[in-house]
């Protein structure tokens, strides 16, 4: 396998440049990435009504987003709060239940 010579130096030095350019407030070809904002916490009762909007159990419920049926259970009764994944499943059901079921 040939080893490719990277050019790091010269490159940190282009970046550097455009940083100063947009600070000046130059018109700079910069790449730009959103960060999405991050996902609100939801109560109890709002992940139950996602579920009931369903028509739902809680084990079917669970099965939907991939999670164990104690899960949803202990998010119903406010002793455990849904993590990251499961909390992004809950917000896109909350604007399109039936969202759940396609996929």
């Amino acid at each position: 396998m040939a080893k490719r010579k990277v050019r790091v130096f010269e490159q940190l030095k282009v970046s550097l440049r455009d940083v100063v350019a947009f600070e000046k407030g130059e018109d700079v070809n910069l790449r730009v990435a959103e960060i999405p904002s991050p996902l609100r916490r939801m109560a109890p009762r709002e992940i139950k009504k996602i579920r009931v909007s369903l028509h739902a159990s809680q084990p079917r419920f669970a099965s939907l987003l991939n999670v164990s049926a104690k899960a949803v259970q202990s998010w119903e009764q406010g002793v455990r709060r849904p993590r990251a994944a499961a909390l992004k499943l809950l917000a896109i059901a909350r604007k399109n239940p039936r969202a759940l079921l396609e996929g």
